[in-house]
């Protein structure tokens, strides 16, 4: 394998200051292992994230956060033995330890000085070293007394070089007119009593990454994050407790929607709340219901896209749901489903899961994961399952874990799309067909997590914020609280009856094992012939028992 060393002049185009020192350390550090160490390594890569951030959040016309930062985190990967089994190898029966890990996501300056820079890469790959050398004559010693491995594939597969400097992006954030806009912002929930805790927050974000490794792989890239989010809560009579939030997403923070939009917002989201407060809590059910396009975004994140990261195919721990499924069918033939972080913009809306390269160096690509309903692919990192021998981009981690193969943005697409009006009436017909008392619709939906070990039950869970009972003799919709979604993936994808035509976005952070990061998931409505809910749990608390305070001309309490 090249050192980057070798690489330098090639790429003088194509300098960073940051970069170049990395790139230096690298070859010395690879060179000096390789000739001194036992056993020496074949493989290192340095990743350096850079994050410029900033946060202004406020409650009632009042800042409560005002403030933001710089940082650099530095992640080692080092990879001794040979491709076919290094150090990375999962050690089985090994429990919490059957995982590898390394690199300690380490702070380094943020200033460009050579010297202390090398110095920190220096440490930490001497630390990483150690790790790795002393984890392999685990790995072989667990190797010779447990049974032949399922998946005998390798632990690590090459890619090719890439080399790509581009300039970061300067951090723009205007944090005092912000705070002004908050303020005005956040006063408006005043008007609304009901409403117990409220706040608006923005948040912006500049991600550089900078990233070298022993095959002349020598990357700079960034990417940015604005959002606005608008959260309320109250407690209703019972104590149950009701929310509701809504946000908006940009690039950047000039790409952030005007005051008008916002407040907009907020007044829907308090009045949803000040409804929920005197909704009727949700009953046990069994039956027919629509999933607008962010709460199918979601349904599909939890209950597909987690299934199909390549990792779990290989982990003897996983329920390894479709691992098998490869060319056959595990959705209706109508229904495809796309992976693509090269996507910055759908339906209106700029997307959180988009990325230049990996956190391998890997090149950003589409992966076509279901075409017409059949498995195609897997989302794979450069850790190699059967039959998937190469990365395809989807190696991610948030700084301090190591890569595993993540979601990036998950994009729905259907050839049995229909108007929302005509999917409404098929929901009715459904409502009619089983004789059901009523359907649901799922307006939108806060969050999910699914189980997807072979030590628990393969299922899901989805947390709606917003659902209505849908009746078929002409009564209003009714709002109702209190409901949790469950199920389990292969008998609710076999429930999609139809879509809508209308793709909605849903932009969020995914927590798994290599960390927070971030994501989107781009869907149409979905009707299902059948969902289950079942009763959240509440508190027992009262609302308040003191009056709130009333609000005066002069901005204080009275």
């Amino acid at each position: 394998m090249a050192l980057p060393l070798a690489l330098v002049a090639g790429a003088a185009a194509q300098s960073n200051p940051l970069v170049d020192a990395m790139s230096q350390e690298l070859g010395r550090n690879f060179q000096a292992l390789k000739e001194k160490a036992d056993p020496p390594p074949y493989f290192l890569s340095y990743e350096i994230t850079q994050e410029d951030a900033y946060t202004v959040s406020g409650t009632l016309g009042a800042i409560d956060t005002n403030g933001g930062g710089k940082s650099r985190r530095l992640d080692v990967s080092v990879r001794v033995g040979t491709p076919k089994l290094d150090n990375y190898h999962r050690v089985r029966g090994a429990g919490a330890a059957a995982a590898a890990q390394f690199t300690s996501g380490a702070q380094i300056t943020y200033e460009d000085n050579a010297n202390s820079i090398k110095h920190r890469l220096w440490e930490e790959t001497d630390r990483a070293y150690r790790a790795a050398a002393e984890r392999l004559i685990r790995i072989k010693t667990n190797t010779q007394v447990k049974v032949a491995e399922e998946d005998a594939s390798a632990d690590f597969s090459s890619a090719p070089e890439q080399v790509s400097i581009a300039a970061p992006e300067k951090f723009k954030f205007n944090a005092e007119e912000w705070a002004g806009r908050i303020r005005k912002l956040s006063a408006r929930f005043a008007k609304y009593p009901g409403v117990l805790t409220s706040g608006v927050t923005v948040s912006a974000l500049e991600e550089t990454r900078y990233f070298v490794n022993t095959e002349g792989t020598r990357l700079a890239h960034g990417r940015g994050f604005a959002r606005i989010f608008i959260a309320a809560s109250a407690k209703a009579a019972d104590g149950a407790d009701v929310g509701d939030f809504d946000t908006f997403e940009a690039e950047d923070a000039s790409g952030l929607p005007d005051d008008k939009t916002v407040l907009a917002a907020i007044d829907r989201v308090a009045g949803d709340v000040t409804a929920l407060l005197h909704a009727p809590e949700a009953e046990p059910f069994v039956g027919p219901a629509i999933l607008s396009g962010r709460a199918a975004g979601v349904f599909f994140h939890e209950i597909f896209g987690h299934r199909i990261e390549g990792h779990r195919q290989k982990n003897e721990d996983e329920g390894q749901t479709f691992t098998k499924s490869v060319g056959k069918k595990v959705l209706p033939d109508f229904l495809s489903v796309v992976f693509d972080p090269t996507r910055h913009r759908m339906a209106g809306v700029d997307l959180n899961g988009w990325y230049d390269y990996d956190d391998e160096g890997v090149k950003a690509r589409p992966v076509a994961a279901v075409e017409n309903g059949v498995l195609k692919t897997f989302l794979m990192s450069r850790s190699p399952i059967a039959g998937f021998d190469e990365s395809n981009g989807h190696g991610r981690r948030q700084p301090g874990h190591e890569v595993v193969s993540r979601q990036s943005n998950l994009i729905v697409e259907s050839a049995k799309a229909v108007p929302e009006a005509r999917l409404r009436e098929m929901l009715i017909e459904e409502i009619k067909r089983q004789n059901k008392p009523y359907g649901l619709y799922f307006r939108d939906i806060t969050n999910g997590f699914t189980t997807t070990s072979r030590a628990g039950l393969q299922a899901f869970s989805v947390v709606p914020v917003i659902v209505y009972r849908v009746y078929v003799d002409g009564r209003p919709d009714e709002l109702v609280r209190g409901a949790d979604v469950v199920g389990t993936p292969l008998a609710s994808f076999a429930k999609i009856l139809a879509t809508g035509d209308k793709q909605e976005v849903f932009n969020g952070y995914c927590g798994a094992e290599s960390g927070t990061v971030p994501v989107s998931a781009v869907s149409p409505a979905i009707l299902v012939s059948e969902i289950e809910i079942e009763k959240k749990a509440k508190g027992n608390d009262r609302p308040p028992l003191l009056p709130e305070p009333v609000a005066s001309e002069n901005g204080g309490a009275k």
